[in-house]
């Protein structure tokens, strides 16, 4: 069983950098793809990022391309969602998640889930 735990959400300002944190908790993180999906307000959660096992593979969604970054530390049990030129339509509840069999962005290829963390982006 894997937990994950998102932190680093929080309110900023178009334009400002947030860095996203997924912490895993069990001994497999390294063997898994992560994703990162969003659900913003009255909309269906939607796909954000993915990230292979080893970091050598990355996807992004058509809205964030060039302005969000995925990556993982698998020694920390970790991954992250950078996000630079944050802009209002950002404004979500983040969730990520891990994939036990590869990387994607379908969301019901990912086993685990953490509870999501809120950005809030200010115009």
């Amino acid at each position: 069983q894997e937990q994950l735990v998102e932190s680093g959400g929080g309110l900023v300002q178009a334009g400002d950098s947030l860095r996203l944190s997924c912490a895993a908790s069990g001994r497999s993180f390294s063997s898994y793809g992560m994703g990162w999906f969003r659900q913003a307000p009255g909309k269906e959660r939607e796909f954000v990022a993915t990230i292979n096992w080893s970091g050598s593979a990355t996807y992004y969604g058509d809205s964030v391309k060039g302005r969000f970054t995925i990556s993982r530390d698998n020694a920390k049990n970790t991954a992250y969602l950078q996000m630079n030129r944050v802009k209002p339509e950002d404004t979500a509840v983040y969730y990520c998640a891990a994939d036990t069999n590869g990387y994607g962005v379908l969301q019901h290829n990912y086993e685990y889930w953490g509870q999501g963390t809120q950005v809030t982006v200010s115009s």
